[in-house]
């Protein structure tokens, strides 16, 4: 009876988790890496400490990195402190306008932020440009990894 509890409960942490891969109110690879924790509590599915420690490891560095890409990206697309800090503003507030905000906020904040920095509109273009890149490239890196994690509860299962 425990077993059928815990692999109900991972498998809404998996579907959970895949959702929050684009809805970012929920925590994707966090919710998913509880999933496979519960599985591994269960008499059917055994996970070696290495892999658990490893896939903790990989939620934890896909979670910093969800932050820091947009910002990356703006950077390396000639945005300034202002275009980074108008992206951090952006990516915040558009979490309050789901599902287009989530999108929009991270480029629409570093070109208002390019723009109060002086900057001319080309340039807040391209920077923001380049946070969104960031920010689907984020995305998709947390897309990858809660889909490896359903990958390996089929395969367990």
């Amino acid at each position: 009876m425990m077993d059928i509890l815990l692999i109900i409960i991972g498998v809404i942490c998996l579907i959970t988790g895949f959702l929050g891969c684009v809805l970012p109110i929920l925590p994707g690879p966090p919710l998913a890496y509880i999933g496979m924790l519960c599985f591994h509590f269960t008499t059917r599915m055994q996970f070696t400490p290495t892999q658990l420690i490893v896939w903790a490891v990989l939620v934890l560095i896909v979670q910093l990195l969800d932050y820091i890409i947009p910002m990356l990206g703006s950077k390396y697309a000639g945005g300034t402190k202002w275009g980074n800090w108008g992206c951090i503003v952006g990516t915040v507030i558009g979490l309050f306008f789901p599902p287009w905000g989530i999108l929009a906020g991270p480029f629409v904040g570093a070109v208002a932020g390019e723009l109060l920095g002086d900057k001319d509109l080309k340039h807040a273009l391209k920077s923001g440009l380049g946070s969104l890149a960031g920010f689907l490239f984020g995305t998709a890196v947390k897309l990858i990894l809660c889909g490896y994690f359903i990958w390996q509860f089929i395969a367990a299962f």
